[in-house]
Parts: C-alpha cells; structure tokens; sequence
C-alpha cells in the first residue's frame, strides 16, 4: 500500500505545487511523472534495504536462480527508470520500460501470495494496485 501512498501523494503535491507558480508542474502529465518518480524510489530503495530486501528476495519464484541478483537487477531498474521519469525527453520511454518491468514482475507477487509468504499483499488488492500502477505509467507515457 506504501507505493500507491507515494504515488498518489507525490502527484497531488506535485500538482498542487504546479496550481499555485511552478511552471514546470503546471499540467497532470508532468505532477504524474513525478509521483511515479517517487514511488518507484522508495520500491527500488527497497531492494537495498532490510528487512525489506530480504522478503523481496524470498517472493522471487522458486524455479527462478539467483533469486538476490534478480532483486538487485529489478531494484536498479526501478532507480534508473525513477530517474528517467525525470527528463522530459526520456520519460514516455522510461515510463514504458517500468510498464515492462511491472509485467515482469507480477508472476513473483502472485507467487508469494500463493506460497503465503508473510507481508505479501493479497492478490485481489495487489492486482488493483497493478492495474492502478501501470495505467499511471501508461498515461505517463502519453
């Protein structure tokens, strides 16, 4: 629930922000951008970070290797994406690639609600929050 936290919060300050002078977040796209930019560095730092790391590591599916290589990889992706989020000329890419990121990734978060493994978010809500996430991306795109 975290990341829909950061991502609606940071758009509806980053909108706000644009309402009242700042040029630059004068329109939704951009307040978007950056609310995905912000929930996809506090995901990606995730990664990096106990206790937080440890149980990405254990939603990775078992019949995946490396299982902590494949979090580091999926972590920096989210990073680089965030970023990228944040240069108009890259960002409709960038937004599409984490679009492509969250596809790939969705088998491991039903994995982890079908192992029952602890702090797995259930599947129903996971799967709104997905649809919410990547139709966020999308239209960031846009």
């Amino acid at each position: 629930m975290a990341p829909f936290v950061f991502l609606v919060g940071g758009f509806a300050v980053l909108r706000l922000l644009g309402l009242v002078g700042v040029d630059a977040l004068d329109a939704w796209q951009p307040a978007l951008r950056g609310g995905l930019a912000l929930m996809f560095l506090a995901t990606g730092l995730a990664h990096f970070v106990q206790p937080k790391r440890d149980e990405l590591i254990a939603m990775v599916p078992p019949a995946l290797p490396r299982p902590r290589l494949l979090v580091d990889l999926t972590g920096g992706l989210e990073l680089v994406g965030a970023a990228g989020l944040l240069i108009p000329p890259v960002a409709p890419y960038a937004a599409l690639a984490l679009v492509l990121l969250m596809l790939a990734m969705t088998p491991a978060n039903v994995s982890a609600v079908r192992r029952r493994l602890p702090g797995a978010t259930p599947l129903p809500t996971r799967m709104a929050l997905q649809v919410v996430f990547v139709g966020a991306a999308v239209a960031a795109a846009l």
